[in-house]
């Protein structure tokens, strides 16, 4: 969990980039470690247009992509002390932060990306963003990330035992942490703008993400192996500083959370284009691709379902989300 000076410093280099104050009405400000033009970026982008148009001019919004305030990690503490007004992150960022988040990144809990729609469409996804309300945030909107799958520079990996000794990156989650090991890998926890450097250096064998992110942070430069585990669908999250959120008068909230929810359908259309493109450009420079024994991966990670699954809540979010695939 970052730490309330951590965060204050975030927010002295907010001040440094040339923004105004937090406080200050009529501005917004987000953070994103994604560069712009990326789905999720351009989604906020259009929502903060919208909530412009709304309120005739009163606030706009000013965004930090390209990972300007630090990681995931950072941004979402900066929102949590008011520092910034959103942040957009991945699940995983905040498994350990709001426990609800976890079910929807066990491995092979979600089917497919429709799958991964009714349940974030269903009281899964309101019960999820509800929970933020704990830690200082108001949960938003629930973005897509596509299927995650396994990327290295060694070889193909078709089954468990391919991964066995393998150096992997993996988010700095215990859920992310646990599988990896449960499926053979050596995980090193490490954000996700410090891909490129690690696999460059050799610190690391391979990573795991999808196409937009393998494409555009440049893994692909040194990782030409893809394997098709599509291991997890977790998803993002718009949150709002929940302290930034009740400063605004009741109809002005309801504009940004009505804003918010119409940017998900224009998130999905972007980023099912996106995320082909991305794939394209992956193949045309030779990335090569394999499927994978996505049952064998499966039955290796059976223990840190159920020991993840425990808890009383999560267990009936995880039967929720199982109960509604295709």
């Amino acid at each position: 969990m970052i730490s309330r000076r951590r965060a204050l410093t975030g927010a002295a280099g907010l001040a440094a980039l040339g923004a105004c104050s937090p406080g200050q009405a009529g501005l917004l400000t987000e953070a994103d470690v994604h560069r712009a033009g990326f789905p999720t970026v351009e989604a906020v982008k259009w929502m903060g247009g919208e909530i412009e148009k709304a309120t005739g001019g009163r606030y706009r919004l000013k965004q930090y992509p390209s990972g300007q305030l630090g990681a995931e990690d950072d941004s979402i503490g900066l929102a949590r002390f008011g520092a910034v007004d959103f942040a957009r992150v991945n699940f995983a960022a905040v498994n350990n932060l709001v426990p609800e988040t976890r079910v929807l990144c066990l491995p092979f809990a979600v089917d497919s990306m429709d799958h991964l729609h009714r349940a974030v469409d269903s009281d899964v996804g309101a019960q999820i963003r509800a929970a933020f309300d704990r830690v200082g945030l108001v949960g938003l909107a629930i973005y897509d990330a596509g299927a995650r799958c396994f990327y290295n520079v060694r070889g193909p990996i078709t089954h468990p035992r391919d991964l066995k000794g393998l150096k992997i990156r993996s988010p700095m989650s215990d859920v992310f942490l646990h599988a990896f090991a449960a499926m053979g890998a050596n995980p090193t926890p490490l954000a996700v703008n410090g891909v490129f450097q690690a696999l460059s250096t050799h610190l690391i064998d391979g990573a795991e993400n999808n196409w937009p992110t393998f494409e555009t942070a440049r893994h692909l430069e040194m990782a030409h192996y893809w394997s098709e585990t599509q291991h997890s669908y977790s998803p993002e999250i718009l949150t709002m500083s929940k302290e930034r959120f009740q400063a605004l008068v009741p109809a002005d909230r309801d504009i940004v959370v009505d804003a918010a929810q119409r940017s998900v359908p224009k998130m999905r259309e972007h980023w099912a284009k996106f995320s082909d493109e991305s794939k394209a450009k992956a193949l045309a420079v030779g990335i090569k691709v394999n499927d994978a024994d996505r049952a064998a991966f499966r039955e290796t990670v059976s223990a840190v379902i159920e020991r993840e699954t425990k808890d009383a809540t999560l267990a009936a979010l995880y039967k929720k989300v199982r109960d509604l695939s295709g």
